[in-house]
């Protein structure tokens, strides 16, 4: 794609963004890298609070990917040492600091999964400890003395705890200066981030113009909505989809998707066309969604299997092909032979209380009968299928 011009380039590259801070700019620096044949520096920082990375995720790594296609670096930045303070990004409270070691056993699964989806000729991987840890109180307070307060309460969520009267830490402000520092480090060219760190990817704008250098572009990325239609798609929201789901599992959950998000859903995550889709009924329009969206992560074959399955299960109501097992053991049987539904099902969810939510909800099933009252006791067998929530199935076997 690099025959491509800057306008056919600026075109491809602005798919699918929210904003672009400047566009000028970017111009600019497209046409200078296909003057001199520099590639671009694209930067991503990713927090690693948690060892998974989601299709909400990857649809920003996914304009990283374009950046590539057009012959740029991706910089991955894992902040292992930002992720010790905690983004404030959207949220009202401080949250708890990840220790060093929480932050490396989360982090070691981000370059595979990220690698489905980033090209690794054009790949580099850096951990922000590299320069932040090695900053000494002088250079932190060369760091603080380039942004003012003033300009920090500009951001929503600082502003609306101060006038609440909540907390506001230090280290709160030192983040987005911390992570606006990693564009002066790696001197990137531009950076990605999802609506919710425009604030932070405008702090790395100014500090690298006060620390001497050219301001990065902007690229501001949307935010998918989780599963529920609400939050947006986050682990700790419990509404997401991981990108390395097994095919059945991440099919099943996209189709459980709100009608009013499948228009997005389409957009951000497929190359489908949504005019040709429009005039589908909504559910084929999650099958063709979601199909391809598994084709993506897995592949034609997984996605045709996994559309398969959810035909044979939740249209035709048929046993699944492939079903985990659910040891009970015989000690928690009653003298007639029966168990509490909430003991039977506690090893498929978080909790005991998720169980009995569940249970009220009417999203378990045992061969095929809906359970409803948390307090009853139900007759078991081997071989019996029970189903807990829209996708997980187990069979029972009882031991000794």
């Amino acid at each position: 794609m690099k025959h491509l011009t800057v306008e056919e380039q600026l075109r491809f590259l602005k798919r699918r963004a929210v904003d672009v801070i400047p566009e000028a700019d970017l111009i600019r620096k497209l046409e200078r890298s296909a003057r001199t044949g520099k590639p671009l520096r694209v930067k991503l920082g990713v927090d690693p609070t948690s060892p998974d990375i989601h299709i909400g995720i990857g649809v920003v790594l996914q304009k990283l990917r374009d950046f590539q296609e057009l012959g740029h670096t991706a910089v991955l930045i894992v902040g292992d040492f930002t992720a010790r303070i905690g983004d404030p990004s959207e949220r009202v409270s401080q949250r708890r600091m990840l220790s060093k070691e929480e932050v490396e056993a989360n982090m070691k699964a981000y370059r595979e999964q990220a690698l489905k989806i980033l090209d690794p000729q054009r790949t580099e991987f850096r951990y922000n400890s590299e320069w932040l840890e090695k900053m000494d109180f002088a250079k932190l307070l060369e760091l603080a003395s380039k942004y003012t307060v003033a300009a920090m309460l500009e951001r929503d969520d600082f502003a609306k705890r101060f006038r609440e009267g909540n907390p506001i830490s230090i280290v709160e402000f030192l983040y987005p200066l911390a992570q606006g520092y990693d564009s002066v480090a790696i001197q990137a060219d531009v950076e990605l981030g999802g609506t919710d760190q425009r604030f932070n990817l405008l702090v790395g704008r100014a500090l690298q113009e006060r620390y001497g250098q050219e301001p990065q572009v902007c690229f501001i990325m949307p935010l998918l909505e989780g599963l529920d239609g609400v939050k947006k798609m986050s682990k700790s929201y419990g509404n997401y989809v991981g990108i390395t789901e097994p095919p059945n599992e991440m099919f099943g959950k996209l189709m459980s998707i709100p009608d009013t998000l499948i228009e997005k859903y389409v957009k951000l995550l497929t190359d489908l066309d949504w005019e040709e889709l429009k005039q589908l009924h909504p559910k084929e329009q999650k099958q063709k969604m979601a199909h391809a969206v598994v084709a993506r992560y897995h592949s034609l074959e997984a996605a045709d299997k996994a559309q398969e399955e959810f035909e044979r299960v939740f249209a035709r109501k048929e046993r699944p092909t492939e079903v985990s097992k659910l040891w009970l053991d015989r000690k928690l049987l009653k003298p007639d032979g029966t168990v509490w539904i909430v003991d039977l099902i506690a090893p498929l969810c978080k909790s005991r209380s998720e169980a009995k939510r569940l249970i009220e909800q009417g999203a378990v099933e045992l061969d095929g009968v809906k359970i409803t009252r948390f307090d009853q006791n139900v007759s078991v067998r081997d071989g019996m299928l029970v189903r807990v929530g829209k996708h997980t199935f187990a069979e029972i076997s009882l031991k000794e």
